[in-house]
């Protein structure tokens, strides 16, 4: 008869998937607000977008508690630059934080599969879209998550992002204007809850534009 012992799993899969896009002038984000492990629901009505700076956002799928760490870990970082600086941090200089972050956690990393969004030196819509030891790049377009496999094909067709080897670099912002984005959003998610049983219940939306940020809300599947 086999030995049996009681292991310690440090790691959760709490589901849930993340979508940003990028355009000229505003940035688009949204994630469901289910969390479950295995197959249960722990909540449905869990937000997966937390803001960082003023027009700044991270979303995130993954372990939910490292999530939480992570961003406890940004938000003190912030403070601090903000105490040094006497301003807040730039949408790329919080992509580095992120990236190095993850990095230095790298023998036991976060859990965590994150997209950032705010605008870039230009006032540029920008999407960073990372794994979870911190090698990032900045797209137009990006998904994380359970349900990131359904929905990158669909964004990839739609939206034909430039590829990263051109010379000179084409700009990765998409053609979409803010409108179509978000209905992009909603078509993805539509699809994904229907194959994605950790992806459901409500759609969360935030749109950083020239205004500042809003939400927006749609219901998904909920079985």
């Amino acid at each position: 008869m086999s030995k049996q012992q009681a292991r310690f799993e440090p790691y959760d899969f709490n589901g849930g998937t993340c979508v940003a896009i990028a355009g000229a002038d505003y940035c688009v984000v949204a994630a469901d607000t289910r969390m479950s492990t295995g197959y249960n629901i722990l909540t449905r009505d869990y937000s997966k977008i937390n803001k960082l700076a003023d027009k700044c956002l991270m979303a995130s799928s993954g372990f939910q508690a490292d999530v939480r760490a992570l961003q406890k870990v940004l938000g003190a970082k912030h403070l601090i630059y903000q105490h040094q600086h006497n301003k807040q941090m730039s949408c790329p200089a919080m992509a580095r934080l992120l990236s190095n972050t993850l990095y230095y956690k790298r023998f036991f990393p976060y859990y965590t599969f994150n997209v950032l969004v705010g605008f870039d030196e230009e006032g540029k819509g920008c999407v960073y879209t990372y794994d979870a030891v911190g090698s990032y790049e900045k797209v137009g377009y990006s998904a994380q998550g359970s349900g990131a496999k359904l929905i990158m094909p669909v964004l990839d067709n739609q939206l034909k992002s430039p590829s990263p080897l051109l010379l000179p670099a084409l700009d990765a912002v998409t053609p979409l204007t803010e409108a179509e984005a978000i209905d992009v959003v909603k078509d993805v998610f539509a699809s994904a809850t229907e194959r994605d049983i950790y992806t459901g219940d409500k759609l969360e939306i935030v749109i950083v534009n020239s205004d500042g940020i809003r939400r927006e809300y749609a219901e998904l599947r909920k079985d």
